[in-house]
């Protein structure tokens, strides 16, 4: 692995336990006598829009940046610079979508509820490397990579979702004026200008103007991190730089902050009723069953068909374990709850049903890789 791989992965298993621990504080204030006073406080309102607002459509656009560029080191010089590995995440990440979003719109469809149909696509990346990381030396670094690979194309799968889907109206002035930074930011890449001023405060613009168009603002850090010069990829590179410089605020303030900002879970009512809505059992069979099988499917069709090959230290339980472990929606998940639904009671309880089965998803994977590394590692011996 590439030292900077590395430091991602390990910033990655640290914020995921992070987040743990952010989210079980939201859940225990909001649940006690302070609750009412934490869900006011995230609705100060500064500058236009209320905390929450600046935390879901400011903040997450610095972590989609750094997940850009991550994805653009894998595509350039790591793992995926190879168009045949680059496949297997791929296929992995559409069988990760296709299959939940189809899950949800079995019960859905027709319904008031079927704009939810994105949140059950999508992986936490930080909670996934997380628990895969709980597993120690024994976890090949393929295994790694590929997971790594598959959240991140999976969460730009549904950043384009958000964008295509989520819209309902779109001012095309400001979003022709974004994309046209965005040209700019390429031509500065294209004439070799490596200092990050220039393309920092272009990607402050370009928020501002897609923040104002009605194209969720998130997807400006995708499109900045490929903007960003990225030379030989060594550590005077400008994206190097940058990459470094953001993975622990992103571990440790920006997903814990939107963990916080976005879990504060009412735990009331009849929790039987509230698990068989029929969006809840979509979202649940979207993550629990959708998500692990839809990556197990399309992989092996894409290896069985020679599109893709996988790796050898690498098997198909392996990879079904990964799959359940894609099932941990969580900050994506919540995300995209917040924007299909109006309805705080189904928004409510959406994130709930989302915490429940990113839970069991989570542990069902955590215990079957477990189970499939440790006798791998026999065989090996």
């Amino acid at each position: 692995m590439t030292k900077l791989f590395k430091d991602f992965f390990e910033s990655e298993k640290a914020g995921g336990l992070t987040l743990i621990a952010c989210t079980v504080v939201s859940l225990v204030i909001t649940n006690s006598a302070f609750g009412e006073g934490y869900h006011l406080f995230w609705q100060i309102q500064f500058a236009g829009h209320s905390l929450v607002h600046w935390v879901n459509d400011g903040l997450m656009t610095i972590f989609f940046l750094l997940i850009g560029l991550e994805l653009e080191r894998e595509i350039y010089q790591g793992e995926l610079s190879n168009f045949k590995d680059a496949l297997l995440p791929i296929f992995g990440a559409l069988g990760g979508i296709i299959v939940p979003a189809g899950l949800f719109m079995l019960f859905n469809f027709g319904t008031q509820t079927q704009s939810g149909a994105g949140i059950p696509m999508a992986t936490d990346i930080a909670f996934a490397l997380g628990i895969l990381s709980l597993l120690g030396n024994r976890v090949p670094t393929s295994l790694k990579v590929f997971l790594t690979a598959l959240a991140v194309i999976d969460d730009l799968g549904a950043i384009l979702i958000i964008a295509i889907f989520y819209t309902k109206t779109i001012l095309w002035i400001n979003l022709f004026i974004a994309l046209g930074i965005f040209a700019f930011l390429l031509i500065l890449n294209r004439l070799k200008i490596r200092n990050l001023i220039p393309y920092l405060i272009g990607g402050v613009a370009m928020w501002y103007f897609m923040l104002n168009s009605g194209v969720h603002a998130t997807i400006t850090g995708v499109l900045l991190a490929f903007t960003i010069p990225f030379s030989d990829g060594g550590k005077k590179s400008s994206s190097y730089i940058l990459q470094h410089v953001l993975h622990k605020p992103v571990a440790f303030f920006i997903l814990p902050v939107f963990a916080l900002a976005n879990t504060a879970i009412i735990l009331s009512g009849d929790i039987g009723q509230t698990l068989t809505q029929n969006y809840s059992i979509g979202i649940a069979l979207g993550l629990i069953v959708g998500k692990p099988l839809g990556i197990f499917l399309l992989t092996f069709l894409g290896v069985t068909f020679g599109f893709c090959k996988l790796p050898g230290d690498l098997n198909w339980k392996s990879i079904l374990g990964v799959g359940f472990l894609g099932g941990i929606g969580f900050t994506m998940s919540i995300f995209i709850t917040l924007l299909a639904f109006d309805n705080e009671t189904i928004i409510n309880n959406a994130k709930f049903v989302i915490l429940i089965s990113s839970l069991l998803a989570g542990l069902i994977g955590f215990l079957s890789l477990k189970l499939t590394l440790k006798h791998a590692a026999v065989d090996n011996d």
